[in-house]
């Protein structure tokens, strides 16, 4: 299921499968020019960075991003190169079924609810992937059903590894992979917090590069 998957830093995430596909591609250092779509789940410096994109855009790349980003992302594509999306919501994009989850903070204020940022489920090869971005444990996030989940452990801006513990328990995917530490916020021991009351039957995938 992790095969083709990259995670470079904090929640960069790329996917080479029948597609490439990248999820808030940062700090990217190489010239890829190889994305068919990229998914951007909110306009924070970490997750939508212009630099990155422009490394890995090339003539046909398509972006989905919500629609409350809209004028950030003008800024860099055609208006029909961009999918505004919203949250609750069902699409098709490129032939991938996509879900997109709330995502948001619930006891802080850096990712309001009302900003209607996003995280996003994908279907490849019929496996979901549920990339969550900034959020804390949610209702929302609670319901979904995927295979394989990315979500951030380092606290601070989104829950902690404790608490991505406990959300993933609940979600119960086969594989889970955290995302969002050792760099910019939360350390490395951070992996050994997230696992320490994870479920025996959930495999924990460490693929961030710090």
């Amino acid at each position: 299921m992790l095969k083709g998957i990259t995670v470079f830093t904090q929640s960069s995430i790329k996917m080479e499968k029948e597609k490439v596909i990248y999820f808030d591609p940062f700090g990217i250092t190489e010239e890829y020019h190889d994305a068919d779509l990229i998914f951007i789940t909110h306009n924070h410096y970490d997750h939508f960075d212009p630099s990155s994109i422009q490394k890995i855009r090339k003539e046909e790349t398509e972006i989905v991003v919500p629609r409350s980003i809209k004028k950030d992302v003008e800024k860099l594509f055609d208006i029909n190169s961009i999918y505004l999306l919203e949250p609750d919501s069902n699409y098709l994009i490129q032939n991938i079924h996509i879900e997109t989850i709330p995502s948001y903070n619930t006891n802080k204020a850096f990712h309001p609810r009302t900003n209607n940022w996003l995280g996003y489920i994908i279907e490849l090869d019929s496996i979901r992937y549920y990339i969550t971005g900034d959020t804390d444990v949610t209702e929302e996030a609670k319901n979904v059903s995927c295979d394989v989940l990315f979500l951030p452990i380092g606290g601070t801006y989104t829950m902690t590894a404790e608490e991505a513990c406990e959300l993933t328990n609940i979600i119960h995917p086969s594989i889970v992979v955290p995302t969002h530490y050792g760099s910019i916020v939360g350390t490395k021991d951070m992996e050994n917090d997230f696992q320490k009351n994870l479920d025996s039957s959930i495999t924990c995938q460490i693929l961030l590069k710090h």
